[in-house]
């Protein structure tokens, strides 16, 4: 029976708040930083060589009602806009209640979209104020519906799309976006795996779009410095074939040789026009995604979400599972049912975790893992793909014997299990009470999304465990309330929800302020042990295993500490005068994080300014000579 004494619960909110606080804090935006001589340095004025209406329509200038009086006369608005001057706390008010208005989450996700095509600081300034509110709406489950819906929904394009019947016009398109210098992130999908709805064709730019707003709500990436990419391969939904309203490739996907060559004309164009920029690939599908990064990863500085990004999460709440059960990762035995991109990814984070803490060979460390997927555990005699291989057993050692799950788990007797399965219900009570019996605080992860699709629901686990289970979930459940404190008195207990955002967007921001040369395995288990330290559960073994998305800012603070450190530690940074100094380094990281504040504009002559001055940032045709910039080599 576990019962948290009431001081730890308080102990934990006051520490986490703590954190939040200090890791958030700034100097106010009229002071100088120390380190405000930074190229992202986000203190002091901003730079404006535009006036008018070409001003108010710079998402990243424009602040509508809340310009003052001064920016009103200096910059010609004075009779652009309603004579009263408010503050960003009351624009946030009336966009509230106009999002309030809005019938359902599709409409408030269209709402939130034009507002962020007008005013960025007020768009992310909303999602800060109401993020467990908002969260759902900007990305899964509601995002999901608007990519199904982006040829019926669409108005205006955002990002850019590259189709493979134009290859030779690749390098071109993307030079239109800007200098080297202009683009800090980019994340590209070809849209043939998203967010567990399928192949979704041209529309998956949205997700691309989706990922780089959590990359500035959670991390501070800066807004007018990203770029969303779809590669349109065609699909194969017939659904989409059949729409005359469909907006991309009607043709189904290319494959092969001609797909390779397409990919590969993106990332070297990329590399060559932006050689400063962090690659994030994004819902590529299953035959692609781990083979795509595992051609770039030694090479280039880039990441998968589904594949690293997944497996780092979850790696974070096992490690904060067996922090609580006082046992050590090197002697975890972990059994996978599901054994796609996503479990794969889960087994890679673990083993190299494993191989890491003990010392040993990463094919000494696959032996504590068992991969379980459609024909039953995966072994030598099993048609695998390349990432499975690692994990296939000796076919031998299971002559005669049944390779079920339940089986499985009855034979190896595993501390952790976790479903990437999408086979609803598939923890049944006679597998998870089978667990339990060899092991005193069973660590189980059902994470396949949406939440119909789940192998097993917290409730159910924490009934069928008394109250022991460890529980971390790929979609939120509310607190489960049961008979599991002392003499059968009622605890209620918070389940985590293995949410990537608490992981990727710090390590892009490491990765960005960095600049490594390549996204290293030690920096991704840094990210882990960045994100485990922060787990409430570490004081209160009835709190979530994870930090939730309302404290991620802080949490992208200390993740892309770990990350930045490490990437020192293995010589692949080229960043230079990177502080070593944690606490010197974490007030380097947020002096060039992004806030959705006002900082006062400055105004300078367009002769001489930045493109940033003169609203070019993201402007195709702003750009002289982009021919000779595309080709040149």
């Amino acid at each position: 029976m576990y019962l948290a004494r009431p001081f730890l619960r308080t102990l934990r909110l006051r520490n986490l708040n703590r954190v939040t606080l200090h890791t958030t804090s700034k100097m106010p935006v009229n002071n100088k930083s120390r380190f405000s001589h930074l190229p992202l340095s986000t203190s002091g004025p901003i730079e404006c060589a535009v006036s008018g209406t070409i001003l108010l329509n710079t998402p990243y200038f424009n602040r509508g009602s809340a310009h003052t009086a001064e920016e009103r006369r200096e910059f010609n608005l004075t009779g652009l806009l309603p004579a009263s001057i408010q503050t960003l706390e009351q624009q946030t008010e009336r966009a509230y209640q106009q999002y309030s208005s809005r019938h359902d989450a599709l409409a408030k996700n269209t709402f939130l979209t034009s507002l962020k095509e007008q005013n960025l600081v007020l768009y992310f300034k909303l999602l800060q104020d109401h993020m467990k509110e908002m969260f759902s709406i900007v990305y899964t489950p509601t995002e999901g519906d608007a990519i199904q819906n982006f040829s019926r929904l669409f108005r205006r394009p955002e990002g850019c799309f590259l189709n493979i019947n134009d290859i030779d016009r690749v390098s071109h398109d993307l030079a239109q976006w800007g200098n080297p210098e202009d683009i800090d992130y980019i994340v590209v999908t070809d849209g043939e795996e998203i967010l567990g709805i399928g192949d979704q064709g041209v529309g998956g730019i949205l997700i691309s779009v989706a990922k780089l707003v959590l990359t500035t709500l959670c991390a501070g990436i800066h807004p007018n410095r990203t770029l969303p990419v779809v590669l349109d391969c065609g699909t194969d939904n017939e659904s989409l074939l059949n729409d005359d309203l469909y907006l991309g490739l009607r043709q189904k996907r290319a494959r092969g040789e001609e797909y390779d060559k397409f990919v590969d004309t993106f990332v070297q164009s990329a590399r060559r026009l932006f050689p400063r920029a962090y690659i994030h690939f994004e819902d590529f599908g299953l035959k692609n995604a781990r083979r795509i990064l595992d051609h770039y990863r030694p090479d280039i500085p880039c990441f998968n979400d589904d594949v690293q990004g997944t497996g780092c999460v979850t790696l974070a709440a096992i490690m904060a599972g067996l922090h609580v059960t006082k046992q050590k990762l090197r002697d975890t035995k972990m059994v996978i049912f599901g054994a796609g991109s996503a479990g794969v990814g889960i087994a890679d984070q673990v083993r190299d975790a494993i191989a890491a803490e003990k010392g040993i060979t990463k094919e000494e460390a696959a032996k504590q893992i068992w991969l379980i997927d459609k024909p039953g555990l995966l072994t030598t005699k099993t048609e695998l793909d390349h990432g499975q291989q690692a994990y296939a057993k000796d076919d031998s050692e299971w002559d005669g014997k049944e390779r079920s799950l339940f089986s499985v788990i009855k034979e190896v007797h595993p501390n952790v299990l976790v479903g990437t399965s999408t086979v609803p219900k598939a923890f049944t009570e006679e597998i998870v009470k089978e667990m339990a019996k060899g092991t005193e605080r069973p660590v189980i992860l059902p994470l396949s999304n949406p939440t119909r699709l789940h192998e097993a629901v917290p409730e159910d686990l924490l009934k069928w465990t008394e109250g022991r289970a460890l529980v971390a979930t790929g979609s939120p459940f509310d607190p489960v309330k049961g008979p599991w404190g002392p003499g059968g008195a009622d605890v209620e207990i918070e389940v985590a929800e293995c949410n990537n955002s608490v992981v990727f967007p710090g390590i892009g921001l490491g990765a960005v302020l960095s600049r490594p040369t390549k996204v290293t395995d030690k920096m991704l288990v840094a990210a882990v042990r960045g994100v485990a330290a922060l787990s409430p559960a570490l004081a209160d073994d009835t709190a979530p295993l994870l930090p939730g998305v309302e404290h991620v800012r802080a949490v992208s603070v200390r993740v892309a500490r770990e990350v930045i450190l490490a990437a020192v530690e293995d010589g692949v940074a080229t960043e230079r005068d990177i502080p070593t100094d944690p606490a010197d380094l974490d007030e380097w990281i947020r002096e060039q994080m992004w806030d959705p504040v006002y900082r006062p504009l400055k105004k300078v002559e367009p002769e001489g300014a930045s493109r940033a001055a003169k609203a070019e940032l993201k402007v195709v045709g702003s750009l002289e000579n982009v021919e000779d910039k595309a080709t040149r080599e």
